[in-house]
Order: C-alpha cells, then sequence, then structure tokens
C-alpha cells in the first residue's frame, strides 16, 4: 500500500483529499503545517506528498525546499494562486506538480496516481549507485542515459559530458574554464562562449523553463552550478 501525505491548513479541503484517497486504497497521513509535514516525512515512507503552500509555522514552498534536501518522494502543490510565475517558483523549489486550487478531485486523484507510478516504475524509488540524481533529473554514468521527470532526455555526447561533470560536483560553482578544461581536456583561451553555447542548449533540453531553470543555474561573473534537491 503506497502512503500519500496531505497537508492543508484548511480541515475541510484536508478530510475531502483524505476521503477521495482512502477510497482509491491508498493509506493517507494527514498534516495542518509544514513543520508537521516534515515529521511526518522523517518517520514515514511516504511516496506521494500532496502540500498547500499557504500554511502557519513553515509554508508549502520552505517545506519543500526543506523536503528536497532528504528526500525524492513526488510533491504536488496546492496553491489559490494561477499565474505561470507561481507555478514556476513552486517548481523551481523541488516540486514535481502543481494544482490550482478551487480543483477537482478526481482530477488530483489523477495527478497523485500518475506521480506515483512513475516514482515506483522507473526506480525514483531505490537511486543506483551508478546514478546522480537532484530532484526528477537522473543521469545514469554506466547507461549514459538522462531523464527528467522519467522522459529521456537526448543529448549530445559534449552536452553528456558537460552535465555529468556537473552533477559529479553539484551545488560547486565551476567556471567555464574549470568545464571545458574538464570536459575537452585542453587548455581553455577564450572558451567562455563555446561553453555558453552548450549550457544553453543543455537548459533547452532539461528544463522545464529554460528562462528560469530549477536543475543547471548561471552564478553571474563566476560560471556554472547544478542544484541539488
Amino acid at each position: 500500500m503506497y502512503n500519500v501525505l496531505v497537508c492543508d491548513d484548511d480541515k475541510a479541503i484536508l478530510n475531502s483529499i483524505r476521503i477521495y484517497l482512502e477510497n482509491e486504497g491508498y493509506n493517507v497521513l494527514c498534516a495542518e503545517n509544514g513543520r508537521e509535514a516534515l515529521a511526518l516525512a522523517e518517520n514515514n515512507e511516504i511516496h506521494c506528498l500532496v502540500l498547500d503552500i499557504m500554511m502557519p509555522e513553515l509554508d508549502g514552498l520552505s517545506a519543500t525546499l526543506k523536503l528536497r534536501e532528504k528526500y525524492n518522494f513526488p510533491i504536488i502543490l496546492l496553491s489559490a494562486k494561477s499565474e505561470d510565475t507561481d507555478k514556476i517558483t513552486g517548481l523551481s523549489f523541488g516540486a514535481d506538480d502543481y494544482v490550482t486550487k478551487p480543483f477537482n478531485p478526481l482530477e488530483l486523484l489523477a495527478r497523485v496516481k500518475s506521480q506515483i507510478r512513475r516514482y515506483s516504475s522507473l526506480g525514483s524509488m531505490k537511486i543506483t549507485e551508478n546514478q546522480l540524481v537532484t530532484g526528477g533529473l537522473v543521469l545514469d554514468t554506466k547507461t549514459k542515459l538522462v531523464t527528467v521527470d522519467g522522459e529521456p532526455v537526448q543529448l549530445t555526447a559534449r552536452e553528456y559530458q558537460i552535465l555529468e561533470y556537473l552533477m559529479k560536483n553539484m551545488n560547486a560553482v565551476l567556471s567555464s574554464s574549470q568545464i571545458y578544461e574538464a570536459v575537452w581536456q585542453e587548455a581553455s583561451f577564450g572558451v567562455e562562449k563555446t561553453v555558453t553555447v552548450h549550457i544553453r542548449n543543455i537548459r533547452e533540453k532539461i528544463e522545464i523553463n529554460p528562462k528560469e531553470p530549477k536543475y543547471l543555474k548561471v552564478v553571474y561573473g563566476l560560471g556554472y552550478k547544478v542544484q541539488k534537491y
């Protein structure tokens, strides 16, 4: 049986979601703020989290950031805000999906099923020693396969080498010269444009919104890094 953690400070919404999920055979754990959600995640195996953004004590975005330090289970955010910028912000914080209130419970149920199916069937619950993982981005150093949320990404050999180098040094800011020398195996002189073009191409392939990247980030004046979630 899969465990779904639902966190919302509105008890009516919380109970409604719980009933729908339990009727589908899920074991449901309930929390009314982000701190309670963190505690439940610490003490239970969670297969999916439905998390409201606006909550007292610890909001959903802050809770998502903390959870991504340790856990890779799917997170579906709930919010009354429907603007694209709010959705992009939620996804960039490490969420896997975003549902706007008011919502159709059957749609939310379908999204939970989809996320759990992807999480379990694609092996996200168990990360092998060959895999470099951050959020939904997975790079397998043995098979040379890169996936984002379970979907394969077609990279050129050079793009793969750059991404692998960055993911082996997650959260470290690496300059264009460092990247060039590590990947091209030659001295770097005036290589910034070459590296920039490759980084742009990688972003186009792995990011939902390349202009607001979740994984491959620029640290202006210093270089690039892959963010660890």
